[in-house]
């Protein structure tokens, strides 16, 4: 007899993994399948740092790593933000997750008491309403269109908040729309933001380093919510480094801590070799992530030309990550051989059987 507690039957399952599993069921039955379903790169983890995990490995690496993760790592993750980002954090204000899922949930998890609101624009990264949903907080949406660039407008945002509300949710660049906020439309949001003492934003800035538009910004910029603002990055995106699993927050002290308190008594420290590489990947040659974001930006524009000629099609120009959005609401309703297009779902189902 099933005994599933409450919180985890409110939970759906992944539809990314989902979709992902559908396709490599039809691959194992010879059909020829592209997927596009999981959000990760293709390319190898760089050389030079899989040889840094060699290095680790041979070395004296083979213990139970420090809950918040090395210091040497939170010291080059610190060094990062400063060089790339102009922003300052000390080695306290970070902790190393097992990935930036994971890093996402302690956050949440520290954040929202049940019943407190967190606003995501949409569309969404699929784990973020249940990560919310685990902390028994409400969602709520906030529908942006391919018109304006799937962004979320401060007037927008400003209708949305209530005395409930505690977080903003904010991707930029976007899974999985690929837009990037401007400087100026970060501003916008962060006075609206400013205006209310208790909400905190969750910036998940993982794709920060595949951006065809400029320099990354990041909404932990401005001074008059700086100290509400939680980063939320790693290494899988930008390093090819998916599965290695590592991840990080950085925000206030007393967040940290907190983070540091749950992740103790969850998954204590993230892999010890894998924080090797990271630190290889922080602090050694970069070539790699530029070469990896001109092959996507070539991807990207291969697929924007084709799409461009599917009539009922529209799609924004992604200014980062590595998706693509289009807008088919304009055959929502109808059939092709029999079966009815009623959601994004059943259109990809028609169109891998």
């Amino acid at each position: 007899m099933e005994r599933l507690s409450a919180r985890i039957n409110a939970l759906a399952p992944s539809a990314t993994i989902a979709m992902n599993q559908k396709s490599q069921e039809l691959k194992a039955k010879g059909v020829d399948v592209i997927n596009l379903s999981v959000g990760e790169p293709d390319f190898s983890t760089p050389d030079h740092i899989r040889e840094a995990a060699k290095k680790a490995i041979d070395g004296d690496y083979h213990h139970y790593s420090p809950v918040h993760g090395y210091a040497d790592l939170r010291e080059a993750i610190a060094t990062k933000l400063k060089r790339e980002n102009n922003l300052h954090y000390t080695s306290s204000q970070i902790v190393v997750s097992t990935g930036a899922k994971h890093a996402l949930a302690n956050a949440i998890m520290c954040l929202v008491d049940k019943g407190d609101e967190v606003i995501v624009p949409a569309p969404y990264w699929v784990s973020y309403i249940e990560q919310v949903k685990i902390a028994e907080g409400e969602n709520v949406i906030l529908d942006t269109t391919v018109d304006d660039d799937f962004k979320l407008k401060p007037g927008q945002l400003r209708a949305a908040i209530t005395p409930k509300t505690k977080v903003l949710l904010l991707c930029s660049p976007s899974n999985p729309t690929g837009s990037v906020y401007t400087k100026e439309e970060l501003r916008g949001l962060a006075d609206v933001i400013a205006e209310h003492k208790r909400i905190f934003v969750l910036a998940d800035e993982i794709y920060e380093h595949i951006n065809f538009t400029g320099g990354h910004e990041s909404i932990a910029q401005f001074e008059n919510i700086r100290d509400r603002v939680v980063i939320i990055n790693g290494v899988s995106k930008a390093y090819a480094m998916t599965g290695w699993r590592i991840g990080y927050m950085a925000g206030p002290e007393w967040l940290a801590k907190a983070c540091s308190k749950l992740q103790g008594q969850v998954t204590s420290g993230a892999t010890s070799i894998a924080q090797r590489a990271a630190l290889a990947a922080l602090t050694e040659d970069q070539t790699c992530v530029h070469e990896m974001k001109l092959a996507f930006l070539r991807r990207r524009d291969l697929i924007l030309d084709h799409l461009k000629d599917i009539e009922g099609i529209k799609c924004n120009v992604p200014g980062g990550a590595f998706y693509v959005f289009p807008d088919f609401s304009a055959y929502l309703g109808k059939s092709v051989n029999g079966r009815k297009i009623e959601n994004s779902m059943d259109l990809c189902l028609y169109l891998l059987e």
